[in-house]
């Protein structure tokens, strides 16, 4: 063998080592990615947390079931119950921003608006086995526009914050929370959505409360900080306990248009629409109408507003625990109705004593209007999976009527002069509206399911 053949024979040798050493490197490069891989697939799947088979009908009970119930009454604490708190930032920020009462309910509108605005994506995103990843983000946001709001001191800042922000966040958080809570019931669905939706009469004592307490001796800046901190420690047993039961269903549409060639379900979205546009008048304007018309003090105004919303208790139980007897439109009809009667008969209300009866009377009716109306959605939806996409859908068209409900009525004051009779009328009749097409909607069922006036729809 010649000197050049030996070395060509070890460059060989060496080029195969080569070879060799980068194959295995390619390998255990492969390893690691696949590794990796798996690490972020197991975490995405915790995160997401989505069953994979039908796990077959609601267990209406059991520890699961009451523990979602139980998850989803702080989650409407966070969304609802920081909503039905507005009426103490509407008085303050008034003062705060030397902004008209319209101006001003703009941002608790437009947090209402996206709460129910998002729902319809958000509602079908949860039935496509997106429920945990909506709810990071939502609750993020709703704690980003929270801790916001205490630096701001301006009106387009407190606009973004408390208003566009934190009603993001409760999109994305309070319709997958409400689809879901759906799923673990059947015949204790009213009930069910009744404890949850407490929650927000948990929220409008707790917040104000806070608020009341806070706002001299702290000031606003800690007072939004200790909500907060409040919201975190509540959203993060929600996370825990609320998980989606279904699988997901990839192939539903966005809108689901057949919907409405059902009747009943049109009938029903008109109703919600009317009877929320005039719904919320009393929870924005209660607290500034004591002031302003009756002469009570900052303090003893927010007392209204902590009676309005600690009657809730028994206005969000009762009529939901009665309405899985005879059937959720059937009571919820009658409440619309007595919601609007009472806004009518606010308007001869001229003493303390007797605002402070109104206030105990329509707390119960206005709650009970408030916690019916998801119910009332879900009975009408027979498919399980579609919960998600039709309660989001309903809610879309009835955040436009919250979004300009309270600044028509704001409107209105400004324009009779700071008096609160012409507003007072629209919110009542805008109940009385809703009141006809819920109705409809029960007339419309009852037929389709032939069972005479005593059925329960």
């Amino acid at each position: 063998m010649t000197a050049q053949e030996a070395q060509s024979g070890k460059m060989d040798s060496t080029d195969k080592e080569t070879r060799s050493d980068s194959s295995r490197n390619d390998g255990l490069v492969d390893v690691e990615a696949a590794a990796t891989e798996s690490r972020v697939g197991r975490v995405l799947s915790r995160i997401a947390s989505v069953p994979t088979t039908d796990p077959g009908p609601p267990p209406d009970g059991g520890y699961s079931a009451w523990m979602a119930a139980l998850a989803a009454h702080f989650i409407f604490m966070d969304t609802w119950g920081f909503i039905n708190s507005f009426g103490v930032f509407q008085t303050y920020y008034v003062e705060l921003l030397k902004r008209p009462p319209a101006d001003v309910s703009w941002i608790g509108s437009i947090q209402v608006f996206l709460l129910f605005f998002i729902g319809a994506f958000s509602g079908r995103f949860t039935d496509a086995g997106y429920f945990r990843p909506l709810f990071l983000c939502g609750s993020f946001l709703i704690l980003l526009g929270t801790f916001a709001t205490s630096w701001c001191t301006q009106y387009w800042q407190i606009l973004l914050s408390h208003g566009v922000c934190v009603g993001l966040g409760n999109g994305l958080s309070f319709c997958p929370t409400l689809a879901v809570l759906s799923t673990y019931f059947d015949k204790r669905r009213a009930v069910a959505i009744g404890i949850a939706a407490v929650g927000s009469a948990s929220g409008g004592l707790v917040f104000p409360s806070t608020v009341r307490q806070l706002l001299p001796s702290a000031g606003f800046p800690w007072a939004m900080r200790t909500l907060g901190f409040i919201q975190l420690a509540t959203l993060t047993i929600g996370f825990i306990f609320l998980k989606p039961r279904l699988p997901p269903r990839k192939k539903a549409q966005l809108v689901d248009l057949r919907a409405f060639q059902e009747l009943e379900y049109s009938f029903y979205a008109a109703g919600g629409f009317f009877s929320f546009m005039g719904v919320y008048f009393a929870f924005y304007y209660a607290a500034s109408y004591s002031r302003d018309e009756l002469g009570f003090s900052y303090p003893n105004s927010l007392n209204l507003l902590l009676i309005l919303n600690g009657i809730g208790f028994i206005g969000r139980l009762v009529p939901n625990w009665f309405a899985d007897k005879v059937g959720t439109i059937t009571v919820f009809t009658p409440m619309a109705f007595l919601s609007g009667v009472l806004t009518y008969c606010w308007i001869a209300v001229k003493t303390p004593t007797g605002l402070y009866i109104w206030t105990v009377v329509f707390g119960f009716v206005g709650n009970a209007v408030q916690a019916l109306f998801p119910a009332g959605v879900s009975a009408l939806t027979t498919d399980p999976s579609k919960q998600g996409t039709r309660i989001g859908m309903i809610f879309t068209i009835v955040s436009f009527a919250v979004l300009s409900g309270p600044p028509i009525a704001g409107a209105i004051i400004t324009a009779c002069g700071g008096r609160y009779y012409g507003a007072q009328a629209f919110a009542g009749s805008c109940l009385m509206i809703g009141t006809f097409f819920l109705a409809l909607a029960r007339v419309v069922k009852t037929k389709k399911k032939g069972e005479g006036w005593f059925a329960k729809i």
